[in-house]
């Protein structure tokens, strides 16, 4: 065979990204030899695979079904590859999280695992829901655990864990009352997290035709920040994840704010690329974050499964 290994990951790399330069960069390679292996590819096929639009390389027809054929190809030699320089418990597992669930639940699940098999090396990656979809995507981690829906053709999702919006504030006065109903607190001060967090979208998505007149007074990538603010802004609110603000709302310096009518629990993904190779190593990390993430939670491990 003629085709190159090389050759077909550059060509998906290029798919991808559009951009000779940055493949090439990618790869540690000059621009020069990436476009004389995609030249190479070309003669060998015999078709040209890209169009060239606005200084962007895009996958023309025949471009588009080398792509679909070759894609799962790759992903899957990659995957052998770690299968075979790993074993059961022995390797490296990259995982990605969505802020929520990396700030109050992964870091215990992956430091228990580590500590009971040495020698697994498991690296985290934290994003909002979005960029951890993109990352399974693009093959960046083994698998994504997130807290918002999965829009993706590439993605295969399973539950793990339900969770329970809150709405919070650090305003006694406005926590004094016993519910409210969602349209007295449209203009008080909104703090949320920021475009592609699933909190933020499952929220959204909960109040329904009431979203469109919210005052969202800021946004906030993190948690912790946004729990900050709240107690230094008068009248204002936030809707969060409740393991995120357990302590506070114990210790009284934040306070629940209950709204009627509405239920804003949702649930929790695992994700992984479609063509993802499971591996005993992916299998077995999975089942134990399966099984942690149901203890944390509160839910069944059967039902997590």
């Amino acid at each position: 065979m003629r085709i190159t290994l090389r050759q077909l990951e550059l060509f998906i790399e290029v798919a991808k990204i559009g951009h000779l330069t940055q493949v090439a960069k990618l790869f540690g390679l000059s621009q020069s030899a990436v476009s004389m292996s995609l030249k190479e590819l070309e003669s060998i096929l015999g078709c040209k695979l890209f169009e060239r639009v606005q200084k962007r390389l895009v996958l023309n027809e025949r471009g588009r079904a080398l792509f679909t054929e070759v894609e799962p190809l790759i992903y899957r030699l990659k995957d052998i590859e770690t299968e075979f320089m790993s074993q059961e418990n022995k390797g490296q597992l990259i995982v990605g999280a969505s802020t929520t669930i990396a700030d109050y639940i992964l870091p215990h699940v992956i430091c228990e695992y580590m500590e009971q098999y040495p020698e697994v090396k498991l690296q985290l990656k934290i994003g909002n829901t979005s960029e951890i979809i993109e990352k399974v995507e693009r093959g960046e981690v083994d698998m994504g655990y997130i807290e918002g829906e999965v829009e993706s053709a590439l993605c295969k999702r399973s539950i793990v864990g339900k969770d329970e919006l809150v709405v919070v504030t650090a305003d006694k006065e406005l926590a004094k009352k016993k519910e409210h109903f969602i349209d007295t607190l449209l203009d008080y001060k909104w703090i949320l997290r920021e475009e592609g967090s699933g909190t933020k979208s499952e929220f959204i998505r909960k109040l329904g035709k009431f979203a469109a007149d919210l005052n969202i007074y800021l946004e906030l990538r993190h948690t912790e920040a946004i729990k900050n603010v709240l107690k230094e802004v008068p009248q204002s609110l936030s809707c969060v994840s409740q393991i995120a603000v357990k302590k506070e709302l114990e210790s009284g310096e934040l306070f629940r704010v209950k709204i009627k009518g509405f239920d804003f629990t949702r649930e929790f993904f695992a994700i992984h690329h479609k063509n993802k190779y499971q591996s005993e190593l992916f299998k077995k990390f999975t089942l134990f974050t399966r099984s942690k993430f149901a203890l944390m939670l509160g839910g069944e491990y059967a039902q997590s499964l």
